[in-house]
């Protein structure tokens, strides 16, 4: 998916920063100020235009007559399409250049090897190397979660400074890993076994709808984990 780390910055579009300080209400069911995850990370454009291309190879290597080339043109051609789409609409360069080589790579790979499904295998070892890396930063307290939050919010490190922030991102975070523990769980046993379209289709369903899930519930996790009292993820209390 973090945009950045993949999964959060496929969470959607350019991310308006809300006012620190103020009443502001951005979307909290729980009636705190400013603890909506959905709001703050935005909506789930950007992870819907990273599986285009992905779903795109499927359909183009099977009605291609499952040829290789035939998928790569296709996945190419629609990853150029999202990524000048997403340029248009404001998109960071560097983001859209990053997402575009994927797919590059990816098709090279598949053309290099002869193997349709390892286009796949550029996403396959992205979700692994972020599953890690979210794990790392938990065990070294700097939860990725916190560290996208925060700059989201403009806080620098004071969320960090905050026991109970702290503890509650770092919860929080444990979603995210699951999200990626997921996709390796169904991808992994495709990708050996060369399902290609059965790929496709799991890319598609793992990718945006999984993405939406793990906001959801992530943002239910930190808020459970904070005090009734305690006064949101916009004013971190440091401790007394």
């Amino acid at each position: 998916m973090v945009r950045s780390d993949p999964a959060l910055r496929q969470a959607g579009g350019v991310t308006q920063k809300p006012r620190i300080g103020t009443d502001q209400d951005v979307g909290d069911n729980s009636g705190r100020k400013g603890d909506s995850l959905a709001e703050l990370l935005g909506g789930r454009g950007e992870a819907l235009d990273a599986s285009l291309p992905l779903v795109a190879f499927g359909l183009g290597w099977y009605l291609g007559g499952q040829s290789i080339p035939v998928g790569s043109a296709a996945a190419v051609a629609v990853g150029a399409v999202v990524a000048a789409w997403r340029w248009w609409r404001g998109a960071r360069p560097l983001a859209v250049l990053v997402s575009l080589f994927a797919v590059l790579a990816g098709a090279l790979i598949a053309l290099r090897t002869g193997n349709a499904a390892d286009f796949f295998l550029v996403r396959l070892v992205s979700n692994a190397v972020s599953g890690l890396a979210w794990m790392v930063s938990i065990a070294v307290r700097w939860p990725l979660l916190g560290l996208v939050v925060g700059t989201v919010l403009g806080q620098g490190r004071r969320w960090r400074r905050d026991p109970e922030l702290l503890r509650a991102y770092s919860r929080a975070s444990w979603v995210w890993v699951g999200q990626y523990a997921v996709r390796l769980v169904v991808f992994v046993p495709l990708w050996l076994t060369d399902a290609v379209l059965a790929l496709g289709v799991a890319q598609g369903v793992l990718t945006w709808p999984l993405v939406a899930v793990c906001v959801a519930v992530s943002g239910w996790v930190l808020r459970r984990s904070l005090p009734a009292e305690h006064p949101g993820l916009l004013h971190p209390v440091p401790p007394r």
